[in-house]
């Protein structure tokens, strides 16, 4: 047969056409998609269009930007069923009803009314007692009713509203001592302490005389019993974060003072459970006339310290009774009882293995050392406190305090920092951390490290077009409630905001020690609980794949009205989880007076983790009505 009969020619045509159709449907399947992402890459709707703000004079509105972006993240996705059958006509949304005013300083872990039925011994009843399952709250904590938006960062260092925090005790109480002082409608806070009459800025300039603090080898701080928190306000300037803690007492809001004003802080007390830190995570540790007892109960205090310390770093004490032959008439105390207490403090020290580097004027400075090898071999000689042996030197989550010492990793000299030496800072932000260099963190490698490390810049740089304040000054207190390796932190360290980094009690791994190590700062929390601060300190709160985490544990809403507490009026929210636990958010958060909107992952519509952004309206309670006699 002849390759040109008319059967073969039919045979070709015809493949021809069914090619010519499949590239046609192709075509026009491909033309359609594109045609369907351009008309659904609109720009984002402004959260806070609907949000009206009740009479207030200082007006920075928590806003998602309104300016276009071409990443597919900025959809707003809807995810409600608008085809199903309905069983009956109520409504899905439960509203919350706000608290009484009575509630609106509320710290629930922290309630002094729940506090007075437990044991004063070591300050027990300051700890953390969290209400039992039937006395959580349903309702929204209350904004006192002339509540405005705290000054911007950097001038909020030296200023509040007195509306926001009305309570003038400290201004009376501590006049004299210059903590503050109340201007009118307004707090100003001139950094003045008990020990620092010239200012916490010349008493920090006393101690850089002494220990360096200006080349980046001193980062982390911790402030025990810190007052307002003059001292972590000032060391800001220099690059040092300070972790200021001082407990709910008689001296009322001095944490919330330091929060209020953009400093970083919690609630705190050194009593009988060690501090909610990782082992080796500070650079420094301070006490100015911090009134704990540090040369009690065999020094445990003294011993704790110890513990958070980084090896070689430093303990400052000033206050009684360090220069107590001058001091002594002026603290209404014998020289026998403070030259006894100083005795004392200097044995725990010696016994800690600890060098004393300077005493001077009103300061004394103490070293921790780079490591234990001649701590051990002083064994012999001083028999308590002895190493702590089969002990997590990191667990600080409702942890009883020991008196032994937490033992540091080996080393193979004497000069050897254990655990690993860190890069000074700002280049230890971005260093391969100790702990993951030495492969103590399971699964964590330095790729992986620097990786995250990629991840969290790709994701600021969304936020950033998501919500167009988050670098601009708008949000001062942001806090990470699922911080993993402090990536977020670090792709905000060159904005002016600080992140309280948490990671998860008992997680596993526990890497809060690897953001220590980056120089940030951080603490362990259970989300079932409450934390461990005041009402309305935050700006911004980031939740990424927290609830997945919790939403077998405990019931999600308490966890979200928690969140309500502690997010300033007209804070914004970011929550990163899948579609089905971000639509039980969103139900649940459309009755708390929050406006939110679903959107796509930056990487695009087909990665199955969304992101949610909310932002809290702005309300406040109403002022109490003068009852009648």
């Amino acid at each position: 047969m002849a390759n040109g009969s008319p059967k073969h020619h039919h045979q070709l045509e015809a493949k021809r056409k069914r090619l010519t159709w499949i590239v046609g449907v192709s075509g026009l399947c491909v033309l359609f998609y594109v045609l369907g992402a351009w008309q659904h890459s609109a720009p984002l709707t402004n959260l806070t269009q609907s949000i009206t703000k009740a009479d207030c004079d200082v007006s920075n509105r928590a806003a998602v930007s309104s300016n276009p972006s071409t990443s597919s993240s900025s959809v707003a996705l809807d995810f409600d069923s608008h085809h199903q059958s309905q069983i009956n006509n109520t409504t899905s949304v439960n509203e919350f009803p706000p608290c009484d005013m009575s509630f609106s300083e509320y710290t629930p872990c922290q309630d002094t009314q729940r506090g007075r039925k437990f044991d004063r011994n070591m300050l027990k009843y300051r700890e953390r007692h969290c209400p039992t399952k039937d006395e959580l709250l349903l309702c929204l904590i209350p904004a006192p009713p002339k509540y405005k938006t705290p000054f911007k960062w950097p001038q909020s260092r030296d200023y509040a509203w007195y509306d926001n925090i009305p309570h003038k005790e400290l201004s009376i109480e501590k006049a004299v001592q210059n903590w503050i002082q109340a201007e009118g409608d307004r707090f100003r806070f001139p950094g003045g302490g008990t020990m620092f009459p010239r200012g916490a800025d010349a008493y920090i300039d006393d101690i850089n005389e002494l220990i360096p603090l200006t080349d980046g080898s001193i980062r982390t701080a911790i402030d025990t019993g810190c007052g307002v928190a003059s001292w972590g306000a000032y060391l800001l300037k220099r690059d040092i974060i300070s972790m200021s803690f001082a407990p709910r007492d008689t001296h009322e809001a001095q944490v919330w003072f330091a929060l209020e004003r953009g400093v970083p802080g919690m609630i705190g007390v050194m009593a009988s459970q060690r501090l909610p830190y990782p082992a080796r995570a500070f650079d420094m540790a301070h006490c100015s006339r911090c009134l704990i007892p540090w040369h009690k109960y065999d020094g445990m205090y003294l011993i704790e310290v110890d513990r958070v310390l980084r090896p070689g770093g430093y303990w400052i004490l000033s206050g009684p009774p360090i220069h107590w032959k001058k001091h002594w008439r002026g603290w209404e105390r014998t020289q026998e009882d403070l030259k006894q207490e100083q005795d004392a403090i200097e044995d725990v020290a010696k016994r800690l293995c600890w060098k004393k580097v300077v005493e001077k004027d009103d300061l004394s400075v103490w070293q921790k050392p780079l490591n234990h090898i001649d701590c051990i071999a002083s064994r012999k000689t001083y028999k308590t406190p002895h190493i702590c042996k089969s002990d997590n030197p990191d667990a600080g989550w409702y942890k009883e305090m020991e008196v032994c010492i937490t033992p540091l990793p080996e080393v193979s000299s004497s000069d050897e920092v254990a655990g690993g030496a860190v890069e000074k800072w700002p280049a230890r932000a971005f260093a391969i951390p100790p702990r993951i260099r030495s492969g103590s963190i399971p699964g964590i490698t330095a790729e992986k490290f620097k990786e995250d490390n990629n991840l969290w810049k790709d994701r600021v740089t969304n936020y950033k077009h998501i919500i167009s304040p988050l670098t601009k000054g708008r949000y001062r207190n942001i806090m990470d409630m699922n911080a993993q390796l402090g990536g977020f932190a670090a792709a905000l360290a060159k904005y002016p905001v600080w992140v309280m980094n948490v990671v998860p009690a008992n997680s596993n791994p526990d890497t809060l020690g690897v953001i220590y190590e980056r120089g940030f700062i951080g603490t362990y929390q259970d989300w079932c609980e409450a934390v461990s601060t005041y009402p309305r300190t935050y700006d911004l709160i980031h939740a990424g794949g927290v609830f997945s985490i919790y939403q077998d544990r405990c019931d999600i809403t308490h966890i979200l009205l928690e969140m309500d507490r502690i997010l300033r009026p007209e804070g914004t929210v970011i929550f990163r989880d899948t579609v089905e636990v971000l639509v039980k958010i969103q139900t649940i958060t459309n009755g708390m007076r929050w406006k939110s909107q679903i959107m796509d992952h930056e990487s695009g519509p087909f990665n199955p983790e969304k992101i949610l952004v909310a932002v809290k309206t702005y309300w406040t309670g109403e002022k109490k009505q003068k009852q009648k006699e």
